[in-house]
């Protein structure tokens, strides 16, 4: 397996990690992508599910960070996801200007449906390229992400 383009025009270029990570990330996607659609839901939708099956509810900040979602966004998709019922948004007690955004039973039940064929598209990228690779890949990519997060925190301004 080449660590470089197959098309010899594109070796003359240098490396560019961001693109290499947005090609890397549709590919992966690619494998995905064709369940979502056929289940109604978006890539980011998914994400969301994803996230509050994982961790229970969250408040839209807490959205944003775990599922890589702009704010704004966030707002469009949870309205959408709350009109279709996959999602129920609860003022806190406390805090009246503050959300808690909760799965519902119908989200639960298309992702006890999904399930299946996501953990297969899972299996079948591991056949293609490694157990072992794969594994690589989730260390490489928390290593790096923690490294940059770590990097912001100590860029950032100190707070009074």
């Amino acid at each position: 397996m080449s660590s470089r383009p197959a098309n010899p025009a594109l070796e003359l270029l240098p490396r560019n990690l961001p693109l290499l990570l947005l090609q890397a990330r549709e590919r992966v996607i690619a494998r995905f992508r064709p369940i979502l659609n056929a289940h109604g839901v978006t890539e980011q939708q998914w994400r969301i599910v994803r996230a509050l099956l994982e961790t229970g509810p969250l408040e839209p900040r807490e959205i944003v960070v775990l599922c890589a979602i702009s704010s704004p966004s966030l707002a469009g998709v949870l309205a959408r996801m709350e009109k279709t019922g996959l999602v129920a948004r609860q003022r806190l007690d406390h805090d009246q200007r503050r959300v808690k955004v909760s799965l519902t039973p119908k989200s639960r039940g298309l992702a006890r449906r999904i399930a299946p064929e996501i953990e297969a598209a899972y299996v079948e990228l591991e056949a293609t390229l490694g157990a072992q690779a794969v594994q690589g890949l989730y260390t490489t990519l928390d290593d790096l992400i923690g490294s940059l997060a770590a990097d912001e925190q100590a860029q950032e301004p100190p707070q009074d």
